[in-house]
């Protein structure tokens, strides 16, 4: 890594985790901190021995959003269109990775902060944990926070945060769908390890083909859905994880992903 200090990548037992490491600055996206992450996602996509990640913050916040003194400090508008760019590539990678991704919320996440948040498959935080979409506040609207925000909660609650620019706490999320689940702050890193734990047991290439098709077939009409699903899991049925899971089933014996 280019800048190891903003950005910590741990492998451990089929489990990466993902460290935003700017405490000082609440990790803000910086140019360098988002380019980091996607370099870093990179690496894990390539990286069959890792089943699932987990995207974690250290410091007082998760995630503060973009870089504000950063962003003020741009010279014209192609240095302002290049940090959204990097910035949506770097979202897009995090659904586009073919393992799924856990976002481990101890704390406040705001603006592209609460966007990590919404583009994670899965998310849990601390009961203490606040989400907050507050562009509105200072006159720039969460505009691309929106794009993901609004694909995982209802359009009236998604546009209450966006327009009010008011932080919700962990249990209104967990009720608008934005996380999976709040837990005590004391058992929120048990919480996420066990799931870890859990989805790093299944077949890899399972896992993998059923990421990609749900993100494909959200986006269809329900007879494109039914007719691309069918497609995949014909072939999903004819692969070897999947002839080795039923066999393990039908004679009672935990099975041996060949990860095909």
């Amino acid at each position: 890594m280019g800048h190891p200090s903003i950005l910590h990548l741990e492998v451990e037992g089929g489990i990466a985790t993902v460290t935003l490491n700017r405490p000082e600055a609440r990790n803000a996206l910086s140019f360098a901190l988002m380019t980091e992450i996607e370099a870093a996602l990179a690496k894990i996509a390539a990286d069959r021995s890792v089943k699932v990640v987990v995207l974690a913050a250290n410091g007082p916040a998760f995630c503060a959003g973009h870089d504000l003194k950063e962003m003020r400090a741009l010279d014209g508008r192609d240095a302002v269109a290049a940090v959204f760019a990097q910035c949506a590539r770097m979202m897009t990678a995090i659904v586009r990775l073919p393992q799924p991704v856990i976002a481990k919320v101890h704390a406040m996440a705001t603006a592209a902060g609460c966007q990590i948040v919404a583009s994670c498959d899965l998310a849990f935080a601390a009961d203490s944990a606040k989400f907050a979409t507050p562009g509105v506040n200072i006159g720039l609207f969460c505009s691309t926070p929106m794009v993901a925000l609004s694909r995982v909660v209802g359009r009236k609650q998604a546009m209450e945060m966006l327009l009010s620019g008011q932080a919700i706490d962990a249990a209104t999320a967990q009720g608008w769908g934005l996380i999976n689940r709040a837990v005590a702050e004391a058992d929120l890193d048990r919480t996420v390890a066990e799931l870890a734990g859990q989805i790093a047991a299944k077949s890899p290439y399972t896992v993998r083909v059923g990421k990609e098709a749900f993100y494909r077939q959200i986006e269809m009409d329900l007879d494109q859905a039914y007719a691309y699903t069918a497609e995949i899991m014909t072939g999903n049925m004819l692969a070897a994880d999947a002839a080795e899971g039923i066999d393990a089933f039908l004679t009672k014996r935990h099975p041996v992903w060949q990860g095909c």
